[in-house]
C-alpha cells in the first residue's frame, strides 16, 4: 500500500495514526500528570502535556518497518530501530529526566548503526558520513527548537517535503509517511498547543529527518542532495549561532533557555506569528531546491552563502529585538 498503490489511502492511514495517537497521547499525559510547567527557561504560560511525538514516531516506525518487510530492506529496518532508539530514550526523559551524555551517548548508537548499515548495503563513503552526522546532528538540533507551538512540526513537513524529488523507491512513501503523521499531530500542538511533541517526538523526528538526508545523498549525489541545506536553514543557523553563543560564554548550553531567535520573536510577536514567519522562509528554501536541483556546482555554493548569510543577519536583528525592547522600557 505504497504510494504508487495508493497514495490516498496510505497517507490517509499515517495521518489518522498520528491524530488518533496524539489525542490518546495526552489523555495518558493528563492522566500521568506528565505536564512542562512554565518558567523563566519556557515559552509557554499555561502547565501543557508532553509526548505527543509519540503518535508521530509510530506512525514513522511502521511505515518502515513494512516497508522494509515487504522490500526486503535493511535500511529501512535501521531506519525504523535507529528511530525508535532515540524515541525510547527520550520517552524515558519525559518521565524521568536522564543526563543529557547518556541521551547523546543512545542518540550516536542509533546513528552509527544506521551509517554501518548503508555502509554494508553498499552506499558510497559521502552517505555513510552523512548517515551518521545528520542524524546525528538534527536530533539535538530539533529538540533545541522545539520550543513554541508548531514549530518543530512545520519545519520537519517542509524539510521532508524537499527530500522527495531526492529519493526513490520506498523511501519517498516513507517520507510521505512522515508528512501524514505530522500533519496528524499538528492540529492539537498549532496554532495553540494542547499538548507537546516531548523529547519522544522531537528528537525521533529529527534523526528520521537527518536519515531521509543521508538517503537523498545515497540517491544523487552530495551535490543535489546538499540543496537540501536551504530549507533547513532557519533551524541549523538559529540552533547553530545560539549554541555558538551560549559555549562562548560559559553557559550551561545542554540545558533549556529562552536564548534562541525564535524564543526572542515569540516574545515580541507572539508563537504563531513566528511559527507562521520560519515556515515562511523555509518553503521558500524548498522552492530553490527543486527549482535549482540541477543548476552548477558554482550556482549552488553561492546560493548557499547567500541564504546562511542573509539568515545569519537575520538572527541578528531578532536577537537585538529585545535588547531594543529592553532600553526603551528603561526610565
Amino acid at each position: 500500500m505504497p504510494l504508487s498503490d495508493g497514495p490516498y489511502l496510505w497517507l490517509s492511514v499515517f495521518f489518522c495514526l498520528g491524530a488518533i495517537g496524539t489525542w490518546a497521547a495526552r489523555r495518558y499525559a493528563l492522566g500521568r500528570r506528565l505536564l512542562d510547567a512554565p518558567g523563566e527557561r519556557r515559552s509557554h504560560s499555561v502547565p501543557t502535556p508532553r509526548g505527543g511525538g509519540i503518535a508521530i514516531v509510530a506512525g514513522t516506525v511502521l511505515a518502515a518497518l513494512f516497508l522494509a518487510i515487504r522490500g526486503p530492506s535493511p535500511i529501512l529496518l535501521a531506519f525504523g530501530l535507529g528511530t525508535g532508539l532515540v524515541a525510547a530514550v527520550g520517552w524515558v526523559d519525559d518521565h524521568r529526566p536522564l543526563s543529557p551524555w547518556l541521551r547523546l551517548g543512545v542518540h550516536a548508537l542509533a546513528a552509527a548503526v544506521f551509517a554501518a548499515v548503508l555502509a554494508r548495503e553498499g552506499a558510497g563513503a559521502m552517505a555513510v558520513a552523512v548517515g551518521f552526522l545528520a542524524p546525528l546532528v538534527l536530533t539535538n538540533i530539533w529538540n533545541f527548537m522545539d520550543g513554541i507551538d508548531g514549530i518543530a512540526a512545520t519545519q520537519a513537513v517542509i524539510v521532508v517535503l524537499a527530500c522527495l524529488p531526492f529519493l526513490a523507491g520506498p523511501h519517498d512513501a516513507l517520507a510521505m509517511a512522515l508528512v501524514a503523521a505530522c500533519m496528524g499531530f499538528l492540529p492539537f500542538n498549532f496554532p495553540r498547543a494542547r499538548i507537546f511533541m516531548g523529547d519522544v517526538g522531537s528528537g525521533a523526528l529529527g534523526f528520521a529527518i537527518g536519515a531521509l538526508l543521508a538517503l537523498a545523498v545515497a540517491t544523487t549525489g552530495a551535490h543535489g542532495a546538499a540543496w537540501l541545506l536551504l530549507p533547513l536553514a532557519p533551524f541549523l543557523v538559529d540552533a547553530g549561532l545560539t549554541l555558538s553563543r551560549r559555549m562562548l560564554r560559559g553557559e550551561r548550553w545542554w540545558t533549556p533557555h529562552v536564548q534562541h531567535a525564535y524564543q526572542v520573536a515569540a516574545r515580541r510577536f507572539g508563537h504563531v506569528p513566528v511559527t507562521m514567519a520560519y515556515g515562511v522562509v523555509a518553503a521558500a528554501g524548498l522552492a530553490v531546491a527543486w527549482y535549482c536541483r540541477d543548476a552548477s556546482g558554482s550556482f549552488m555554493s553561492f546560493s548557499l552563502l547567500a541564504w546562511y548569510t542573509s539568515a545569519a543577519v537575520l538572527w541578528l536583528w531578532l536577537q537585538g529585538i529585545e535588547r531594543d525592547g529592553d532600553r526603551h522600557a528603561r526610565p
